[in-house]
C-alpha cells in the first residue's frame, strides 16, 4: 500500500521508466500532477528528493508553456549495482544471521533498487527460509545457497 502522495508520484515515475526501452521518460509537470492528483509543486519535491544523481537519475526540467521534465536513469549506475550485488552475495554464508540479510534488503530499498513491496515479499520469503532451517528441514549451507540465488537473480534483472 502506498503510504503518501510522494510515494504515489515516485511509484508512477518508476513504473513509467520501467515501461520504457531507453531508460528515459519525458512528461509535462501539470499532466503528471493531474494523473496522480496532486499539485505540481509536489512533483518538484519528489524529483528533487527521490530522483537525484546519487540514486541513479538525471532530471532535466524546462518550465513554461512548452515545459517538460525528462528523467533518465544514469547509465554508470549499472556497474555500481553489479558491484553492490556481488558484495552482498559474497557476504552471505551459512553463518549470516537473518538480521544481516534483512538489512541488505532494506539497503536496496534505500538505494531505490527495490520497491517497498518487493522488499517486504523478499523479507518474508527469507524469514520462512530461516524458519525452515531452524525446523531442521534444511541445512545452513542450503539456506545460504537459496538466499544467495535470490540476490544473484536480482543482479540479473
Amino acid at each position: 500500500m502506498v503510504s503518501n502522495k510522494a510515494d504515489t508520484i515516485e511509484e508512477y515515475i518508476l513504473k513509467k521508466l520501467s515501461e520504457g526501452t531507453d531508460g528515459s521518460i519525458e512528461v509535462k509537470r501539470t499532466e503528471l500532477a493531474d494523473k496522480v492528483n496532486c499539485a505540481p509543486s509536489q512533483i518538484s519535491y519528489v524529483l528533487s528528493t527521490r530522483f537525484t544523481h546519487d540514486r541513479g537519475f538525471h532530471v532535466e526540467s524546462q518550465r513554461g508553456l512548452g515545459g517538460y521534465i525528462r528523467i533518465t536513469i544514469v547509465e554508470d549506475t549499472a556497474f555500481d549495482k553489479k558491484t553492490l550485488y556481488r558484495s552482498m552475495v559474497e557476504n552471505i554464508d551459512a553463518n549470516t544471521p537473518f538480521e544481516t540479510v534483512k538489512a541488505m534488503v532494506s539497503y536496496l530499498v534505500d538505494m531505490r533498487m527495490l520497491t517497498t513491496r518487493e522488499a517486504e515479499m523478499m523479507k518474508r520469503t527469507i524469514y520462512i527460509i530461516y524458519q525452515s532451517e531452524a525446523a531442521g528441514k534444511m541445512t545452513a549451507e542450503e539456506r545460504a545457497k537459496i538466499i544467495t540465488s535470490i540476490f544473484v537473480m536480482l543482479a540479473k534483472i
